[in-house]
């Protein structure tokens, strides 16, 4: 199992800034990538941000220029820079972890609990 613990989120004014944290737990599972996904209500969750243990990134064309994933491996944490806030970016960031437990040959996903981002106009 992973625990995945995020931070960060919150109130801000359009074209502010904002910075999410997400901490996985030590585990004995192997982490192949992490993300964040929002999701707003009625709607279905989509990606924002993704970073392999390699140090490949994605990110959602939406996103791209204004938001920054980056990682920590000492600290098994990921993070969001999000600049250039927009009203549009209102939404619930989740954290994803893509893991592997020993033996296994499929993946798990795991999910943090969500932090609510606004950003009023």
């Amino acid at each position: 199992q992973v625990q995945l613990v995020e931070s960060g989120g919150g109130l801000v004014q359009a074209g502010g800034s904002l910075t999410l944290s997400c901490a996985a737990s030590r585990s004995n599972f192997a982490i192949n990538a992490m993300g964040w996904y929002r999701q707003v209500p009625g709607g279905q969750r989509e990606s924002v941000a993704t970073i392999t243990t390699g140090g490949t990134t994605n990110y959602a064309d939406s996103v791209k220029g204004r938001f920054t994933i980056s990682r920590d491996v000492a600290k098994n944490t990921i993070y969001l820079q999000m600049n250039s806030l927009e009203p549009e970016d209102t939404a619930v960031y989740y954290c994803n972890a893509e893991t592997k437990a020993p033996g296994a040959t499929f993946y798990s996903d795991f999910w943090g609990r969500g932090t609510q981002v606004t950003v009023s106009s």
